[in-house]
């Protein structure tokens, strides 16, 4: 029986945040190397505090061998966007290697952040904004 039909030759999850989505797929490299949108890192995150947020993960890590990571992100903003790609990463990386759960359930990327924006009330500007109260 082949075998080699039944192993994949990437590592593929879904990481999420506010309203952002990542789907991501890991495969092995020689060096990381990362195609978002069918678009560079430095392209598409222009800041380098976005680049290093989306490979967190890695750092953290401190994965043995290099992934080339390409990845399709929908949705909410850029941040939100930069934060779901590092829960894609992260949750693939454990389905490479389950020993890497320890360190990465510790810096908190494992667990996809809950807040999100609350919905506005009737009555109300916003969600909490009363209009201004006048006496008379």
């Amino acid at each position: 029986m082949d075998t080699t039909k039944d192993k994949k030759e990437y590592l593929s999850a879904v990481g999420r945040r506010k309203s952002a989505v990542a789907s991501v797929r890991l495969y092995p490299a020689s060096k990381i190397s990362f195609s978002i949108n069918e678009k560079e890192l430095e392209k598409y995150f222009g800041t380098a505090e976005l680049q290093r947020v989306a490979s967190e993960a890695f750092s953290k890590s401190k994965v043995q061998g290099a992934y080339k990571v390409t990845a399709i992100v929908k949705g909410g903003g850029i941040s939100a966007q930069a934060e779901a790609l590092r829960h894609g990463i992260a949750r693939a990386l454990l389905v490479g290697d389950s020993e890497l759960r320890k360190k990465l359930k510790k810096a908190g990327f494992l667990k996809r952040d809950p807040r999100s924006k609350e919905r506005r009330k009737f009555g109300l500007k916003k969600a909490r904004k009363a209009p201004q109260w006048s006496k008379r």
